[in-house]
């Protein structure tokens, strides 16, 4: 019989605000404190304009992301920056994938 985890499987401290690989691949674009224009995100994570902008609008919500608009040229823009509390859900979701490779005896990421 297996004896109980003192503590939770690393999995627990998964967010789900990262599930969806484009929201997690914003984050990881994004970096600490980078502020990346929506073309530039759309080339760099080779997605349409509809998933992208639904992966903004969910880490908005969460207050993962900050997004700002301005007219550029008569055109309207929108830049991306990371808050303070989505590089730190970031940082600890990513911690929780390195003890989960870890747990399963592989190598770290």
């Amino acid at each position: 019989m297996a004896e109980p985890a003192s503590r939770p499987h690393p999995r627990t401290q998964l967010d789900d605000n990262f599930a969806s690989p484009i929201r997690f691949s914003l984050m990881a674009a994004l970096g600490d404190g980078m502020e990346l224009d929506f073309a530039t995100l759309r080339d760099v994570l080779q997605c349409g304009d509809s998933p992208l902008s639904k992966a903004i609008t969910h880490l908005q919500a969460a207050d993962y992301v900050f997004a700002r608009k301005a007219n550029v040229g008569g055109r309207s823009r929108t830049w991306v920056r990371s808050t303070k509390t989505g590089r730190d859900a970031f940082a600890a979701h990513l911690q929780a994938l390195r003890e989960i490779v870890a747990l399963g005896g592989g190598q770290a990421l």
